[in-house]
């Protein structure tokens, strides 16, 4: 949620990093739009050779010169070379060597990006909608709930969260960062869903705070996660946040596990990894929050 200025437009430019992390849709409609728009550039390259500059031995597209320097292009781009149209003279004919020597360069690329969409290792980590501040033992616990979204195993999975708000320090207004403690930040199999857990004890930075102090304080939650595939052996990385009105107070997780009956194995349901349920927050942690606010 930061925007940077500033930026020269040229120099922060990478083509390929653009095509590697758009969506497929737009991939494809990018490599579509570039076919269409080279074609048509070549077929008035074409008609700028002359109206002799191609010509046509069945008498196809006869009145529609446009038509017949497209098609053309296309079939010399495609190297499908149909013979019904053939290039007279030495402008038309250099026009079909640059054009060739240009689908070599453009079919190569474009083969390379797409074997680099398709063999980048990517994640499908499902987090829950929302982060919560929960009953933890005998105090309160900043939570949230996460499970793998694929059917591939993750394995050696590790989570780091960290809490950024504004702050008054010494007459000026700075965020900060906090990296938050947790109850576990790493396991080694991930078949099921895990919820993190940050113990908020007298150590923690959301000691004493209430929602409204994290809504005043610009809070967010940012979570990093890094795994690895057991099917590839390749890191991944999946990343989230909660701002301060995605982190809901007095509640807890409802249940989504589920156990077959006739062969006992141990499942859940990802439908409900967003659901909640209210929980009282123990009074002793509200005292001592209290407590610790007026000292």
């Amino acid at each position: 949620n930061v925007v940077v200025d500033g930026l020269n437009p040229f120099s922060s430019l990478s083509i390929y990093h653009w095509l590697l992390t758009i969506s497929w849709p737009q991939f494809l409609a990018f490599i579509v739009a570039c076919y269409i728009g080279v074609n048509v550039l070549f077929a008035f390259a074409f008609l700028l050779c002359g109206p002799d500059a191609l010509q046509s031995i069945t008498g196809s597209f006869a009145g529609h010169t446009f038509y017949r320097a497209f098609f053309f292009s296309v079939d010399s781009f495609a190297t499908i070379g149909y013979g019904n149209i053939i290039p007279v003279g030495v402008p038309a004919n250099l026009l079909v060597t640059i054009e060739a020597l240009l689908n070599i360069v453009g079919v190569a690329l474009a083969t390379g990006v797409i074997f680099a969409r398709f063999s980048r290792p990517s994640s499908r980590i499902i987090y829950s909608r929302n982060a919560i501040v929960a009953p933890y033992r005998s105090m309160t616990g900043l939570e949230f709930r996460i499970a793998n979204g694929r059917r591939s195993q993750l394995i050696d999975v590790q989570v780091q969260a960290i809490l950024t708000k504004i702050e008054r320090v010494g007459g000026s207004t700075i965020r900060k960062f906090y990296e938050l403690s947790l109850e576990r930040n790493r396991v080694v199999f991930f078949p099921l869903s895990w919820t993190v857990v940050h113990p908020i004890d007298p150590q923690s930075p959301l000691w004493g705070l209430t929602h409204k102090d994290l809504v005043d304080g610009d809070a967010e939650l940012l979570v990093l996660l890094i795994a690895t595939d057991e099917t590839v052996s390749q890191a991944v990385h999946s990343r989230s946040s909660y701002q301060a009105d995605e982190i809901v107070w007095g509640a807890k997780f409802a249940n989504m596990f589920m156990r077959t009956e006739a062969e006992g194995i141990i499942g859940m349901n990802l439908s409900q990894i967003h659901n909640i349920e209210p929980a009282a927050l123990p009074i002793v942690s509200s005292v001592q929050g209290f407590q610790s606010q007026t000292s």
